[in-house]
């Protein structure tokens, strides 16, 4: 599997590819022109429409964001999060129940549809969620009867907890995911 790349280090690259790309146009018009002062120019400008579109497309993530009502979510307590997404998935479609707060077999919800039952582990957490959270889902399949078991996070998962997901057949819901989800259900 992948490792995903850190938010600082794709910035980074994203703002050594735009570097690069300036200096591309820039080599490129004054290879064609042999005008350093219109290299120069065209250089400037496309560092101006380049910045201007990253502002663009940052901006739209911000607003996307704000629009999911993530920020919200991550204020929440655990009990507030799992009735959250008990509401996020019946509007969805799912027919949800909560389990009981304490004893509940690694399943803070089931949800079903279409004849197909799964386990919902839910953990709204500031850092990235580790591989006990899928090792309860998968034990919950059975104790349930469930075909399949999901873990629910605001935040990421760890590399262990996804390699441990990915081998058992349990589903990994990030925040990406998540804010898709519920912005498909604001729609």
């Amino acid at each position: 599997m992948v490792r995903r790349k850190s938010k600082k280090k794709q910035q980074q690259e994203t703002f050594n590819a735009m570097g690069l790309l300036v200096v591309m146009i820039g080599t490129g018009t004054l290879y064609f022109t042999k005008s350093i002062m219109a290299a120069g120019v065209i250089a400037i400008i496309a560092l101006i429409v380049i910045v201007a579109i990253a502002y663009v497309i940052h901006e739209a993530k911000v607003a996307r964001l704000r629009r999911s009502g993530i920020a919200q979510i991550d204020k929440m307590d655990g009990i507030q999060f799992e009735k959250y997404l008990e509401q996020l998935f019946r509007l969805q479609g799912y027919k949800a129940n909560a389990t009981r707060a304490q004893g509940d077999y690694g399943a803070d919800l089931v949800i079903s549809r279409n004849g197909e039952k799964i386990v919902v582990q839910a953990k709204r957490y500031s850092k990235n969620v580790g591989l006990k959270a899928v090792q309860e889902v998968h034990g919950a399949i059975a104790h349930y009867k469930a075909s399949s078991g999901w873990v629910v996070t605001n935040s990421g998962y760890t590399q262990q907890a996804r390699n441990l997901a990915l081998s058992n057949n349990v589903r990994l819901i990030g925040r990406d995911e998540l804010v898709e989800m519920i912005l498909r259900v604001k729609k």
